[in-house]
């Protein structure tokens, strides 16, 4: 019998493409497959080279934080008042760094022109009839205020002011003098007669006060207050005296700060007597503190801009600086020693403060000009100058421009500064900061203030830590749902009710953002600080009811748990997480009153347990709404795609279908899984909107669940508005976004190694 071959039917010749044509056919599919190639290797190598663009200009706008300092001479001219030869007592520049100012010991203040030297204007202080000048003081840079003192025991407050007019259209600044309290000589107490040794003035909030003490270690001080009288314009006067005690050695400098609080004078042999004079008619001796060792002296200090912190320089070339410190036993302030600078190669004999900043410049007996910053605890730069002591330093209101002035010389040298990022230390950014006023070095983030002379405070830590502790308890809410939810609708779940669940999941991803974040600020976090017991009784009942349903469904008898077809098991589970929900907000009240008082947020505070309301709780609640989608759409593909003949073998071989999933379907979509509880975590370090209006943006390091945090994501979206272009805040807010780019392409990458080492592995099932 002979087999049947079935018949083939064969296309007619003249259907078949001619060769021609196959050639033309092959040449299209030849250049579709060219440009699908290179569109897309194109498309990636477009992808990469934005990225690394982004990752250039965010190091770009960083790198002058980097710059390092440069200090140059460089001019030098002759100082100005030849025809008078009394010593220099202060120097100063205007803020245009055109005009610079030239005391003298005589009463007489010259103005002169920076680039040549040139004399603008020529003043003179009147002096008493039969008196000469015998000290001189100053307050801080800023203030532009001085005080002369004459062998009478009188003293003459006064203002360098720098006008400024714009004939034809060209700024011209004319400097002039002030007199505050008139232009006449007044005396500040008939404790100290005669020659003052040390002199001081300070414009407060209170007035102005004016101090001086002598070689007998007597110290008189008064307040001068000023009102003008609205009907006649006259100034008028009062003034209240301070009965200050000796301090049994001659004084050699005289120090008040701003506030009108604290004097500080310090006698020859280096110590420091503290005074309290908040109490005027009662002024008290607070503490009595050495500023330097044994056979070193005090050679020159001067507060920094703020007048809190005080800088010390010694004869043995030591700086250091000293600020008031609370101590929590006693509730007492102390005179503190907080750091220490480079020492120099001489004694300290100047020491000139900036005007806006915590820098200060330091000169010595060698000729040696030193920078240094106090926040970042830096010495910026040194350099020899002049082969003599330096005794006068002046520096210009925007920190670009010093006159030195050396013992001896007739010489004043102009020094050119590019320092415009002394804060941005790799200390001052990541460790620990001791900020004036604070009991201690800490980690803090203020960026700004209402007071011209604030400390700013450029501390990254706050922020690095508050970015990964709102991605974790996001991701500690999100993680385990999204996981076991994708898990569950792959493998278990009835496919028609498949295609219903995992839409709308997705579609959750669609809900901006700013709309979530909304809800949480405004309604969740009040809602959940007046329930709090909700948080308890939703963790015990939830889990507990669902496990106790799930055991009672299994009890049931056959014909029962068959009316319902497998996969549509969990819509049985809606009404019970509904009732639960339900029976734990009404159990909420009842549990407040029989465990917390009635109220479980005082509760917390009377444990000592800090709770705000919009904190990191909120945060993960509204985060991890947000971030689930994105991790159970990419782990719930990764389950579903695992193929069907493992879990089918692994079914036939006696395996349950829990052990199928735990023994062949997790191991195997594991590098799925992986990739998208990494991509949901950047998802969750990158998310600003959510964090900003629902965490209350402060800046602190802690864990605490019930507390809130700044994350550099939106400390950026805040901030960055608000600072100016190019200065230390900009840059820094740049560096945060630079830190963060790092960051999530570090984590990326790492991710991407352990999911490729995850797929080579579990490839051979």
């Amino acid at each position: 019998m002979s087999a049947t071959v079935p018949e083939q039917t064969v296309p007619p010749a003249s259907l078949l493409p001619s060769a021609e044509r196959r050639e033309k056919l092959r040449k299209i599919r030849g250049i579709r497959d060219g440009v699908s190639l290179y569109g897309v290797g194109a498309a990636g190598i477009g992808v990469i080279f934005a990225l690394a663009l982004i990752f250039f200009y965010l190091f770009y706008e960083t790198f002058p934080l980097l710059k390092p300092v440069s200090v140059e001479v460089k001019t030098e001219i002759s100082v100005p008042g030849d025809e008078d030869p009394a010593p220099t007592v202060h120097l100063t520049l205007d803020r245009f760094e055109e005009i610079g100012g030239r005391f003298s010991e005589s009463g007489a203040i010259t103005f002169f022109a920076i680039d040549n030297g040139r004399i603008l204007q020529r003043e003179h202080v009147t002096l008493p009839e039969g008196a000469a000048v015998t000290a001189f003081g100053r307050s801080e840079s800023r203030k532009s205020l001085f005080v002369y003192g004459f062998s009478d025991g009188s003293v003459l407050p006064l203002k360098v002011e720098y006008e400024q007019t714009f004939p034809d259209g060209v700024r011209v600044v004319t400097p002039k003098l002030a007199f505050p309290l008139g232009d006449e000589p007044i005396r500040i107490g008939s404790e100290v007669q005669g020659d003052y040794s040390a002199l001081t003035v300070v414009e407060g909030r209170g007035g102005y006060v004016v101090a001086g003490g002598n070689r007998d270690g007597s110290i008189a001080m008064a307040l001068f207050s000023t009102r003008t009288n609205m009907m006649t314009g006259q100034i008028q006067i009062s003034r209240q005296d301070y009965a200050l005690p000796d301090i049994g050695r001659p004084v050699r400098q005289l120090l008040v700060n701003e506030s009108l609080r604290n004097l500080f004078a310090i006698d020859d042999q280096g110590a420091l007597h503290h005074f309290d004079i908040v109490d005027r008619s009662n002024p008290r001796l607070a503490e009595r503190v050495v500023l330097v060792s044994d056979g070193v002296s005090v050679t020159a200090a001067d507060f920094l801009v703020g007048s809190r912190s005080l800088i010390v320089g010694g004869s043995d070339g030591s700086v250091n600086q000293w600020f008031l410190v609370r101590d929590d036993a006693t509730n007492e302030t102390r005179l503190t020693r907080i750091r220490a600078f480079r020492s120099h190669p001489g004694a300290i004999t100047f020491i000139e403060p900036e005007y806006t900043r915590k820098g200060f410049l330091v000169g010595d007996a060698t000729g040696t000009l030193g920078l240094h910053y106090a926040t970042s605890s830096v010495t910026l730069k040194q350099m020899p100058v002049s082969d003599r002591p330096i005794n006068r330093i002046a520096i210009s209101p925007i920190n670009r421009m010093a006159l030195v002035k050396s013992e001896g010389s007739d010489v004043l040298r102009t020094v050119a500064m590019d320092n415009p990022h002394p804060q941005t230390s790799m200390s001052g950014l990541w460790g620990r900061v001791w900020y004036e006023g604070r009991s201690g070095p800490e980690w803090i983030w203020q960026s700004s203030s209402a007071d011209d002379a604030f400390e700013s405070k450029f501390s990254l830590m706050p922020l690095t830590v508050g970015t990964l502790k709102a991605a974790l308890f996001a991701m500690l809410l999100a993680t385990p749902l999204a996981i076991m939810g994708a898990i569950y609708t792959a493998y278990f779940m009835a496919g028609p009710m498949r295609r219903i669940v995992k839409p709308s999941i997705e579609l959750m991803e669609a809900l901006p953002t700013v709309i979530l974040g909304f809800l949480a600020g405004i309604w969740l976090a009040p809602y959940i600080e007046n329930n709090l017991p909700i948080l308890v009784t939703v963790l015990v009942l939830l889990p507990l009811g669902m496990l106790l349903f799930g055991y009672a469904w299994t009890r049931l008898p056959g014909n029962i748990r068959h009316l319902v077809a497998p996969g549509w098991e969990a819509l049985l589970l809606v009404p019970v997480v509904l009732i639960l929900g339900w029976a734990a907000v009404s159990a909420s009240p009842w549990i407040e009153l029989a465990f917390f008082g009635g109220s479980m947020r005082q509760w917390f505070t009377d444990v000592g347990i800090p709770y705000d309301q919009r904190n990191a709780l909120i945060v993960g609640l509204a985060m991890g709404f947000a971030v689930i989608p994105t991790i159970f759409s990419i782990a719930e593909d990764a389950v579903f795609n695992v193929p069907r003949h493992l879990t089918q073998g692994s079914l036939a071989l006696g395996a349950t279908a829990w052990q199928t999933v735990v023994g062949v379907v997790l191991p195997t979509a594991s590098p799925g899984i992986f990739s998208a509880v990494m991509i949901g975590f950047g998802r969750a370090v990158g998310e600003t909107m959510i964090v900003l209006m629902a965490s209350g943006n402060s800046p602190i390091v802690n864990f605490n669940l019930f507390e809130g945090m700044r994350t550099l994501a939106a400390n950026i979206a805040v901030e960055l508005p608000e600072t100016a272009v190019g200065s230390t805040h900009f840059r820094v807010l740049f560096l945060s976004a630079l830190v963060l780019l790092v960051f999530t392409f570090v984590l990326n990458t790492a991710a991407e190694v352990v999911r490729q080492r995850l797929r080579k592995r579990y490839a051979s099932l």
